[in-house]
């Protein structure tokens, strides 16, 4: 089985309003293959994150993507894997994991994050 099928879990931050959104979105967009994804709100669930191996900090800084195997995958691959379900999302994907896009990509999401957790952690 490939790391492209099989059902997701997606760790997501259910105190953030444009995690939500964005989550919706996805929703829309994933249409009738939306079995195959489970989404899990961290919110106050450092242990049950922390029994699969995710640090808490972490989670709430990066998104993370638990695979069928088990794999947990975070940040740009967590976002490759997710929209890779997506038709529309397929081209998005691929552009996202382009060497040049990539890393620029992260940057900009991880100041993006840092500015909405503010004091928040």
């Amino acid at each position: 089985m490939s790391i492209f099928s099989g059902k997701l879990t997606v760790f997501y931050d259910g105190a953030c309003s444009v995690c939500i959104r964005d989550r919706r979105w996805y929703e829309k967009l994933e249409g009738k293959t939306g079995d195959s994804v489970e989404w899990l709100d961290i919110t106050g669930r450092d242990d049950e994150l922390r029994q699969q191996g995710i640090d808490p900090n972490k989670a709430l800084r990066e998104l993370h993507v638990k695979d069928a195997q088990g794999t947990v995958h975070r940040e740009m691959d967590a976002y490759i894997l997710l929209m890779s379900r997506v038709t529309l999302l397929k081209p998005l994907a691929w552009l996202i994991a382009l060497p040049v896009i990539r890393p620029t990509l992260a940057w900009l999401y991880h100041r993006w994050v840092a500015r909405r957790l503010g004091s928040r952690i």
